[in-house]
């Protein structure tokens, strides 16, 4: 089996480059998430996007941006991806990919688990191939940041400026002994084959953990509060900045067949109980 690794090219391979851009990442998710935080008003205007139950708030646009303005003027020539419909082209090989509410339903119900996600990424992310280098995900509920670069680790700190705590994957080594995090798309088909997948794995693992955040839930896999976690359907921003950081975590991060984790299915933890995981779900 193989499973890919996030690597920076030479667009992104100097330690000083990286260590000046998971810096900005981190001063821009922590902002954003003051702001949806600090300045969330008392009708979100919740409207439906794919479904009924799939929804964008005034705040996921405010944030989206917020955080375009702030990293266009930092970085003029590097590409945008957003959730809420941002993007544009990259003239250095490097492109912004965030999530401005990772947990949106979560944010709606006042529930703490949403999060900020922003990643720096080598390649195009709307097409295979694609890596993060960068990545930083600020959880306002938990007072929390992680952030990892390439080949400089992951890390954790108190929100505005806590010092930084490296964090490492968890070492459980047989997935029935693991708490597996993973997530429902916004499709009735697709919770009814999703609901199927659980039933095979829910009575192989010590317990299953549905926390509504994506990023999140790879950021805890990542800090060894998750032994491992799996969700299909999610996009470049739901995953980029939280795959980084559970690689420099220590951990392993595939999709289908052990390829690159894609929108068909993500899988991460450590390596042994990743692959125990993998296999009851993509078999």
């Amino acid at each position: 089996m193989t499973v890919s690794r996030p690597t920076a090219p030479d667009a992104a391979a100097d330690e000083e480059t990286l260590a000046e851009l998971e810096a900005l990442a981190v001063d821009f998710a922590e902002a954003a998430a003051r702001l949806i935080r600090d300045e969330r008003p008392g009708d979100l205007g919740a409207q439906s996007k794919t479904s009924r139950t799939d929804v964008v708030t005034v705040m996921d646009t405010r944030s989206e941006e917020f955080l375009r303005d702030r990293i266009l003027t930092a970085r003029p020539r590097d590409g945008l991806l957003g959730e809420e419909g941002s993007a544009s082209p990259s003239q250095t090989g490097l492109t912004w990919v965030i999530d401005p509410i990772d947990g949106t339903t979560n944010y709606l119900y006042g529930m703490p688990l949403y999060a900020v996600s922003v990643a720096v990424v080598v390649g195009n992310p709307s097409e295979p191939g694609w890596r993060p280098v960068v990545g930083a995900v600020c959880s306002p509920g938990m007072g929390v940041t992680w952030s990892a670069r390439a080949r400089g680790g992951a890390r954790s700190a108190a929100i505005g400026g806590g010092t930084p705590r490296e964090v490492a994957v968890g070492g459980a080594t047989e997935l029935a002994q693991g708490l597996v995090g993973t997530g429902f798309g916004y499709q009735a088909a697709v919770r009814a084959e999703q609901a199927a997948v659980l039933t095979t794995v829910l009575p192989r693992v010590r317990d299953i953990r549905r926390l509504g955040s994506a990023a999140v839930d790879l950021c805890l896999v990542g800090d060894g509060r998750l032994d491992a976690y799996y969700e299909s359907g999610l996009k470049p921003w739901d995953l980029a900045a939280g795959w980084l950081i559970v690689t420099e975590a220590g951990g392993v991060v595939s999709g289908p067949g052990g390829a690159d984790p894609d929108v068909t299915l993500t899988v991460a933890g450590n390596r042994m109980v990743h692959d125990q995981l993998r296999e009851l779900v993509d078999p």
